[in-house]
């Protein structure tokens, strides 16, 4: 009888499946679920809880509590697939040699590994990292995480919230002077709207990001550099990547997102951080093979250029391994988060860039995830 897989979803920064049922990957573990049951596999597939903004180590930490809570009791084949910084903390948990914390026995499991495919993830890191380590930098991250848990509930923002945000990135350039009395005020408009319970597991949350943010530097090329000089991969597991790159913020794309200010006010986030994202020092670029750049130019149409990105993180540093797919999207739309509200249960876009992604997309795209996974079952 076939050994039972065990695939795990990791999360990326913020990580806020925190947040009882808002399910970071919930259409991504819906479509694995239903591909790996349609071929006939005997597979659990889970997502892990991960603290939102602490240091790789301790996501790792994270990773190894769900592999030992629910891959202890077979010898089945272990299957990782991270997004975003969920990558990284995949790319550790099988690095040979790799030490968590005293008393965390890693090897038994990493030994189980057969593959690591990392999604939208800062291999060389992103110069959006940097910018987080700013005073402003910081209070739009604890805004944007709230933000975050918010439309995934919702859907959308309050138009007071929208406007009054608005008005703040409008004045950017006065950052330093921004109040920390506005922030409150943004706060408990966003907390009125949730149950009580939602907002003690809220609370919680921000109060993670607000407290451990020790992730935000190792995410700079500078911090990553030093990652990839420690973490080597092992033989034996196979390493594959998906690519995403966005459209860059323009007047088409603001005319495009329509006249709907929540529109409007994401693409302004989008904007934003695009700008930011773009500042990748050139010498960061990690070189590629000629089989990744092959998969690149034939996706792309051509190799993308240095300042390319999907709006969080440069697309050139998201290559790893195996090229699986590489797609027009934005951070977060390979995932599940574009815009198809008809889609059931349905798709809300948490950022919108102007990418064109959607289902056919998705589902193509977590086809060639799914089989990389199994490629040793069919050969």
């Amino acid at each position: 009888m076939p050994a039972k897989h065990h695939v795990y979803l990791v999360p990326g920064f913020f990580g806020f499946i925190n947040l009882g049922e808002l399910i970071y990957f919930g259409h991504a573990y819906d479509y694995l679920k239903a591909e790996l049951a349609r071929r006939g596999v005997d597979a659990e597939v889970t997502i892990v809880l991960s603290h939102p903004t602490a240091s790789i180590r301790t996501r790792t930490a994270d990773l190894l509590k769900a592999v030992q809570e629910t891959a202890a009791g077979d010898d089945g084949p272990i299957h990782l697939v991270g997004h975003s910084t969920g990558g990284l903390d995949s790319r550790l948990f099988v690095s040979p040699g790799a030490h968590l914390a005293e008393g965390l026995e890693l090897e038994p499991f990493a030994q189980r590994v057969r593959s690591v495919v990392t999604v939208s993830t800062p291999h060389a890191g992103t110069p959006l990292a940097t910018f987080f380590m700013g005073l402003f930098g910081q209070k739009i991250l604890k805004l944007l995480s709230l933000f975050t848990v918010y439309v995934l509930r919702y859907g959308r923002l309050p138009l007071r919230v929208a406007f009054r945000f608005g008005h703040v990135l409008a004045r950017a350039d006065d950052n330093l002077g921004w109040k920390p009395t506005l922030l409150d005020q943004l706060y408990d408009q966003l907390l009125g709207d949730f149950s009580s319970e939602r907002r003690d597991a809220v609370a919680k949350f921000l109060s993670d990001v607000g407290h451990d943010t020790s992730l935000i530097p190792q995410l700079t090329p500078e911090g990553i550099d030093l990652f990839n000089a420690s973490t080597i991969d092992r033989p034996g597991v196979r390493y594959g990547s998906v690519v995403t790159q966005a459209r860059p913020p323009s007047f088409r794309t603001r005319m495009a997102a329509g006249l709907d200010p929540y529109a409007q006010l994401t693409h302004t986030i989008y904007a934003l951080v695009y700008g930011q994202t773009q500042q990748m020092p050139l010498t960061a670029l990690p070189p590629h093979t000629p089989a990744q750049t092959a998969a690149l130019v034939q996706a792309y149409g051509a190799l993308p250029g240095p300042t390319a990105c999907d709006g969080i993180v440069p697309t050139r540093s998201q290559v790893y391994g195996r090229v699986l797919a590489a797609v027009r999207a934005d951070h977060l739309d390979a995932i599940g988060h574009f815009d198809q509200p008809a889609y059931q249960p349905p798709h809300v876009d948490w950022l919108i860039s102007g990418s064109g992604f959607r289902r056919p997309q998705f589902e193509a795209t977590w086809k060639s995830i799914t089989e990389f996974l199994l490629e040793d079952e069919t050969r």
